[in-house]
């Protein structure tokens, strides 16, 4: 028998943010019995269109936070910038999985950096862009400059060839605290997505292969047509941080894969991801699901590949071609429920079920660059 009691169905999920993750996180859980709660600061986030309910509040607001948690079983987080205070909040009450640890290190790329070279997994060079000190003796040129903290999406980012441009980028930057990384010459980019549970159980799903255009994942391809050697090394990569963050919850690592052969690692989110949406119609559990499970304790489930697939975001108006998806045999349509479609903003995906297999995805994504 388990050391710890699963949550059975008719437990409560909380869930903190209300983004489209919370959103299919939800869906996911109601289908196997849980309802959710959703709690953040805005008057409508598209989560709670589909939650048993809505707790607005900002994540400084302790009273608040503290409501939520009465009303839930268990709390997760559907993105990683949650401030650390708002978990630790909750965990005066109810169990938060994954709980700080893993947004400690998400939130800061330097942090986040650090922690994996500790786990050895490798990562370009990089070094910290705290001073003109620090630009004076850069050496990971030409490079990317990124925010510690916040920026995704290309957001909070400028790519610098010399130390002129890294010191006129840094100031573009509001002199913040950053981290310069060396640009990879690499083929591919490819992301690993692992479920841990509550016994320590691992799964990795398929490993897919990314595309990216303007700094956004653009498409996201399994069967990625990769060396088994390759894929042996992104799923083992994954592993090895969800066990070093004790994660009971699910994490994704977007790693680049060199020319030469070699794996690094680029970005870790202790959620689910977007390179992972194609799960929802063509793996045996979807990776929401799977979150689902890791944190009521429940069995994991199958990763088996079902179908062939390929997964397109959906950017700004592109949405509003919805008819020519739905018209479209081999496509699965998902909207998000946002009511404005702004452009660089993800309004949904529809993923194309193939059968058979796929040929070897092309890396869409190849070029000198860490973004």
């Amino acid at each position: 028998m388990p050391a710890f009691r699963p949550l059975p169905p008719g437990s409560t999920i909380g869930i903190l943010g209300g983004g489209q993750l919370g959103r299919m996180t939800a869906l996911a859980a109601a289908r196997l019995g849980y309802p959710c709660i959703v709690y953040a600061p805005d008057d409508h986030p598209v989560a709670a269109q589909v939650c048993a309910g809505h707790i607005r509040g900002a994540y400084e607001d302790a009273e608040a936070l503290a409501r939520f948690a009465a009303q839930v079983d268990v709390v997760t987080y559907e993105f990683e910038n949650v401030p650390e205070a708002a978990v630790l909040e909750c965990e005066k009450l109810k169990p938060v999985r994954p709980g700080v640890k893993p947004i400690h290190f998400a939130q800061h790329r330097l942090r986040e950096k650090d922690f994996l070279r500790t786990l050895g997994i490798g990562t370009a060079d990089y070094q910290p862009i705290r001073s003109e000190a620090d630009i004076a003796a850069a050496t990971a040129l030409p490079g990317i400059l990124k925010t510690c903290t916040e920026g995704y999406d290309g957001k909070g980012q400028a790519r610098v060839a010399d130390r002129t441009e890294l010191s006129a980028a840094w100031a573009r930057l509001g002199r913040r605290e950053c981290i310069l990384e060396a640009m990879v010459d690499f083929e591919c980019e490819v992301s690993a997505i692992v479920a841990r549970g509550l016994d320590g159980a691992t799964r990795c799903f398929p490993i897919g292969i990314n595309g990216h255009r303007d700094g956004i994942l653009r498409t996201t391809t399994v069967p990625s047509g990769l060396p088994a050697t390759t894929l042996a090394t992104a799923e083992r990569f994954g592993v090895e941080l969800a066990q070093g963050l004790d994660l009971v919850g699910l994490v994704a690592l977007e790693m680049f894969v060199t020319r030469d052969g070699r794996v690094l690692a680029n970005e870790m989110a202790p959620r689910p991801h977007n390179s992972g949406h194609w799960t929802m119609d063509a793996c045996a559990t979807s990776q929401f699901e799977q979150l689902v499970r890791a944190i009521c304790g429940l069995p994991l489930g199958s990763v088996e590949v079902l179908a062939s697939s390929r997964m397109e975001n959906l950017i700004g108006d592109e949405a509003d071609d919805w008819l020519r998806y739905l018209a479209e045999p081999t496509a699965r349509l998902h909207l998000y429920g946002k009511a404005e479609a702004r452009p660089g903003r993800k309004m949904g995906h529809v993923t194309y079920v193939l059968p058979g297999v796929l040929p070897a995805a092309r890396p869409a994504a190849s070029g000198r660059s860490t973004t």
